[in-house]
């Protein structure tokens, strides 16, 4: 039972009624005796189309295990790091692979018929459920003690303009697609544009307060309580106000290089500027779950600051003969690697405000992928790869399964948070309930 819970036991039992409860529930006499939850954040990383098998998973099983030439950059995070080698996409139904693959990515669940024709296999839709980013974000936005600005956050790199099933991967529930925000000057906005709004409110409310206790002492006692009522309303806008600004005590709002284009070459300096906002909104505590999209299902960036001029989803077709095109793809999975390296890097040299350790004893990434291996389009051997401490997983190791669906691992992701689901997606594969290895 959570502490909110038994508080509101606790109030029942001395014979408070349900209608005092919400007046009561937040006293800080009741509140100080109770031990102070520990943040716990998720973000889910995505990159497209599918690994390189021979460079990129570990052969050993168990706790001693060599990082391949993909996972070379995560090193420093050895021992923070978890990797989940055959858990496999079960869902299948309308859509390509690499529809389905991003579309039931993190929502275990079917698409819905449509319009939207991929590859060779039947047009397809949206999903027809929600993902677990946002179950999640709303698990946590119910209890006042873990509710955040915005709750969520969806980060993106390149993600094209249009909408459709191959660009999106987070829900806010069936047929309801999030899109992510991939220009860091319009996230930017988002995160730290309203500082001078509430500047801009507060002289205003000043104003307005004067105003009115100036009327309160020219009119009869029935108005005066009137101006009394709006007094009240005026001065909790301002405790609301210094309330959002006291969340960022101690947190710089960040300077962005100016002038950065959306780019396909610009793609490391978005990647950079994107990676510290994500970093600063959780120093800020705005939001306590994020995705952060790279491109999309069937991605075909050019990385030609690799030296690769080749389109990315181009590449990843070419056959595993083809020694010539698997380096590049493995050079290319070795980049997004770094990518979540320097993420794990930021998180860890960043103090969690207010308490001991870093933002990433706090915090899990999960780096995932839309296929198992690009040129069969398979979902199986879905990549997972979990880095810190944020929901109590033992870390450092490399584990094996025998073709698990990956909607028990999304039910893992929400019972780390304590948020107690049964099943999740399409129940078909939540038999077996959460992977139990994981803690």
């Amino acid at each position: 039972m959570n502490e909110r819970g038994s508080r509101r036991e606790f109030l029942r039992d001395l014979g408070v009624s349900a209608a005092a409860l919400p007046f009561v529930l937040n006293l800080p006499s009741l509140a100080a005796g109770e031990p102070t939850r520990r943040k716990q954040r998720l973000i889910i990383m995505f990159s497209p189309n599918g690994v390189q098998v021979p460079t990129f998973w570990p052969d050993e099983v168990g706790d001693t295990f060599t990082l391949k030439e993909s996972l070379k950059p995560l090193e420093p995070f050895q021992n923070r790091t978890l990797i989940l080698n055959g858990v496999c996409d079960r869902v299948r139904g309308d859509g390509d692979s690499h529809m389905r693959g991003i579309g039931c990515l993190l929502t275990g669940i079917e698409l819905f018929p449509g319009n939207v024709q991929g590859g060779s296999d039947t047009p397809a839709g949206w999903s027809s459920g929600i993902s677990i980013d946002q179950e999640i974000k709303n698990f946590l936005q119910r209890d006042p003690a873990t509710r955040t600005r915005f709750g969520s956050l969806e980060f993106g790199v390149m993600v094209p303009e249009r909408a459709d099933t191959w660009t999106r991967m987070s829900y806010s529930g069936p047929n309801k697609p999030v899109a992510p925000v991939d220009n860091p000057y319009q996230m930017f906005t988002r995160l730290y544009g309203r500082a001078k709004d509430q500047e801009h409110l507060a002289s205003v409310l000043d104003e307005l307060a004067e105003d009115l206790e100036r009327v309160r002492t020219r009119v009869g006692a029935q108005d005066r309580q009137i101006l009394d009522e709006q007094m009240a309303l005026v001065r909790q806008l301002e405790r609301d106000i210094q309330s959002d600004r006291g969340r960022d005590m101690g947190h710089a709002v960040p300077a962005l290089e100016p002038g950065v284009r959306r780019d396909n070459d610009n793609m490391p300096r978005i990647s950079k500027l994107q990676t510290d906002l994500l970093v600063s909104s959780f120093q800020a505590d705005f939001a306590r779950v994020a995705t952060y999209q790279f491109t999309n299902s069937v991605g075909g960036a050019r990385m030609r600051w690799l030296d690769i001029n080749q389109g990315h989803h181009d590449l990843s077709h070419m056959p595993d003969s083809d020694t010539t095109s698997q380096e590049k793809l493995t050079r290319i999975n070795k980049w997004y690697c770094e990518q979540l390296a320097y993420l794990a890097k930021r998180l860890a040299e960043t103090p969690e405000p207010g308490g001991a350790g870093s933002l990433l004893d706090n915090t899990l990434i999960g780096w995932t992928n839309e296929l198992g291996k690009g040129n069969s389009h398979t979902l199986n051997n879905i990549p997972f790869v979990l880095v810190g401490n944020g929901l109590g997983f033992r870390m450092g190791r490399s584990l094996k399964y025998p073709a698990v669906p990956h909607n028990r691992l999304l039910l893992s992701l929400a019972h780390g948070f304590g948020h107690r689901l049964e099943k999740f997606g399409n129940p078909d594969f939540c038999g077996a309930g959460p992977l139990n290895d994981l803690t």
